[in-house]
């Protein structure tokens, strides 16, 4: 296996007191992300807030960075990513920033510095689409959602 890729981020002017995106031990496979929030973000039940993360960065072509829920803020709070994983491109420099649910049954709030995601850089393969007339058949064929059982 080769060295780890490289991944250059810039801080957002101001956020110098949050923490860059950082693995949490040896062998984690993503980086936790921290909100860059300026006050407090509420997400009441039901609820969907963008926060902040107080960063660019450039992703190699070739990767993108995924953002992941943090088990811990679901299990204990139901707190989502809806879109998980939420892909960072290439090609994008915007500031990074995090899409939070709330699936649990209380508001939850979220504070500048609080860890929000995980952050996973993974290889992309792109395809190339090519139109058909006709499909090879399978045993399975259009059977889905749910048809082997509960």
């Amino acid at each position: 296996m080769s060295g780890p890729i490289k991944i250059e981020i810039r801080r957002k002017p101001g956020c110098e007191d949050v923490a860059l995106p950082e693995y949490m031990s040896e062998h984690a496979a993503g980086m936790d992300v921290c909100a860059a929030c300026e006050g407090e973000v509420r997400i009441a039940p039901g609820d969907v807030k963008l926060v902040q993360a107080g960063f660019y960065m450039a992703v190699p072509v070739g990767y993108e960075a995924q953002m992941r829920p943090r088990s811990g803020l679901a299990i204990k709070h139901g707190i989502v990513l809806p879109n998980s994983p939420g892909t960072i491109d290439a090609d994008y420099r915007g500031e990074v920033c995090v899409i939070l649910g709330n699936v649990g049954r209380d508001e939850f709030v979220v504070t500048r510095g609080m860890r929000i995601a995980q952050m996973v850089i993974a290889p992309v393969t792109r395809a190339e689409v090519i139109e058909v007339d006709s499909l090879d058949e399978t045993a399975r064929g259009s059977g889905g959602f749910g048809h082997t059982g509960v």
